[in-house]
């Protein structure tokens, strides 16, 4: 009978002797590894990278609205004098008085967004 115990042994079921099998399996561990490593290390980079643009075109959005603010007032304080020049020109413009109607005035008005951040208020 010792042939039976033979057959059931689990060792003819392998192809390579078991400490090649293990050694191979161990390299292409290793292997997996480091291809996983240097792609997590690239994927790393491309997030800080990604943060730095972000983080740039933030300051440069940030700066172009606070001179667009700032033209916004230069103009609304133009127009304030013009309109206080042409106030005080009326009653004294004989144009204006004999020949042609008063224009309708012109209300300029100027909507802020609707943002939390205090950053963001004028």
């Amino acid at each position: 009978m010792p042939h039976s115990s033979d057959s059931s042994d689990s060792s003819f079921s392998r192809s390579p002797p078991p400490g090649k099998q293990d050694s191979s399996d161990d390299v292409r561990k290793v292997q997996r590894r480091e291809k996983n490593r240097i792609a997590a290390q690239k994927s790393r980079q491309r997030q800080t990278q990604k943060a730095d643009t972000l983080h740039l075109e933030s300051e440069d959005l940030e700066k172009q609205n606070a001179a667009l603010r700032k033209e916004i007032k230069k103009l609304t304080e133009e127009m304030k004098y013009f309109t206080s020049v042409l106030n005080s020109h009326e009653p004294l413009c004989s144009v204006l008085a004999t020949s042609v109607p008063s224009p309708p005035e012109v209300v300029y008005t100027f909507h802020q967004p609707h943002v939390s951040s205090p950053r963001f208020q004028p």
